[in-house]
């Protein structure tokens, strides 16, 4: 009797939960979410929404800003108050300077929140999406000897063994096998002895030109502009200059070194094919400070600017150009260019390959025949993304280090299938 009076009374409960829930005047997740573990921390799915969290190796002096500034001590940590400027006297080597500016932006603490960031920097290695090596490498290539019969290079070399001993010996490089780490390289010659052991890692390199496809490659390195030496053109445009076009008086501008390497042996072809034409600034020039003021003139007043192959696809010019606002005309069958997956290039730039440079007439029977409307708009086009090249401290929204960031931000879900994949993967790569 009691027994059938308790099941009606738990079946009418029941009916009238289910009727509850099904009209919506009940909400049975609260109580059911008791019952489930709460989550350590956010999920590392998806970082899309969010700026990336970098974790920087804390190396002593000696692997970067030490190479600025010899008597910088270990004593006191870095910090974005003590970071030493970068020398406005440096010269060439600022063109390689793309691992200082990223240091220093990690190191910056103020001005806006973590949203308006690209990356930002955690203390804590667990939490972090990648790993940056501040190693200047470029730096250290161009400050302890340039060729490899300079005593000097033996302390470039030391540094790299150095460097490899410290990063294999953390669990996180040997937790990713180097995968989820940054290391930018941008001179052709940097880390040049140890560069296979870091074939695995994210690269950041001005082009493809001086190494193996097994070490550098578009699907998991970053393209980065080389840092402008001309200073930037603010003034362009302007209420003194109503028609750019007709105020930029010469055609083509070109003033550089024409002794180069592998396709950069174009530059000699050329200066004989332009050779004779008023129109046509091009000149045999080495890069000091002087001549580098002399260029920035130039630049300014041309409307377009050669930009054939220097001893890699890609040369510093292509961004001094860029930013004195000339239309950049690119020669080069094989150069990768930055941010490309943002930015079309077409949109501002006239590429012609090596074989339609090489026949005469080819190349300025074109850009004197070129539009004027389309120019303008091109120029127009110029101006609006050149601010993506400015290399600056404390970084700005949108300029190349941000730009930078966010490349590599579009390299970690590839990262992490990699990593992935080789931990559970008896036989790696079996589809090769």
């Amino acid at each position: 009797m009691y027994v059938k009076t308790i099941c009606i009374i738990v079946f009418f409960v029941f009916l009238i939960a289910s009727y509850s829930i099904y009209m919506g005047t009940v909400d049975p997740r609260p109580y059911f979410s008791q019952l489930q573990s709460q989550p350590r921390r956010a999920s590392p799915c998806s970082i899309t929404g969010r700026p990336l969290r970098v974790f920087m190796y804390d190396l002593p002096r000696k692997f970067n800003v030490a190479m600025m500034d010899p008597q910088s001590s270990d004593v006191e940590p870095l910090t974005g108050k003590n970071l030493p400027s970068w020398p406005q006297t440096s010269g060439i080597k600022r063109q390689h300077s793309v691992e200082y500016w990223l240091m220093a932006s990690l190191l910056h603490g103020g001005g806006g929140g973590e949203e308006e960031k690209e990356a930002f920097r955690v203390f804590d290695p667990e939490l972090a999406d990648a790993f940056y090596v501040p190693f200047f490498s470029s730096l250290s290539f161009n400050t302890h000897g340039k060729n490899m019969t300079d005593p000097d290079t033996e302390f470039d070399r030391q540094l790299q063994v150095e460097l490899m001993e410290y990063l294999e010996n953390s669990k996180y490089w040997q937790r990713s096998g180097g995968r989820d780490h940054v290391i930018p390289m941008t001179h052709p010659n940097a880390f040049r002895f140890l560069r296979q052991q870091v074939n695995a890692s994210i690269l950041v390199v001005v082009d493809f030109g001086r190494y193996p496809r097994e070490m550098a490659r578009l699907g998991k390195d970053v393209v980065s502009p080389y840092v402008h030496v001309v200073e930037s053109f603010t003034e362009d445009g302007g209420v003194d200059t109503p028609d750019p076009f007709e105020a930029r008086t010469t055609l083509l501008y070109f003033r550089g070194n024409t002794v180069r390497k592998a396709e950069g042996k174009i530059r000699l072809r050329l200066e004989k094919l332009l050779a004779g034409n008023s129109d046509v600034h091009y000149e045999k020039s080495v890069a000091t400070t002087q001549n580098i003021k002399v260029s920035t003139e130039g630049m300014r007043s041309s409307k377009f600017c050669l930009h054939p192959a220097g001893d890699t696809p890609s040369s510093c010019r292509l961004f001094d150009a860029i930013v004195s606002h000339c239309i950049p005309v690119i020669i080069s069958d094989r150069i990768e260019l930055p941010f490309e997956d943002e930015i079309d290039y077409s949109e501002f730039s006239v590429f012609f390959s090596i074989k339609e440079a090489l026949e005469p007439g080819y190349i300025l029977n074109n850009l004197r025949q070129f539009p004027k409307e389309k120019w303008l708009q091109m120029w127009e086009n110029l101006k609006n993304v050149s601010h993506h090249f400015e290399f600056q401290y404390p970084p700005k929204r949108e300029d190349a280090v941000n730009m930078l960031w966010r490349q590599v931000k579009h390299k970690i879900p590839s990262v992490k299938l990699a990593v992935h994949r080789n931990r559970r993967l008896k036989v790696p790569d079996w589809w090769l």
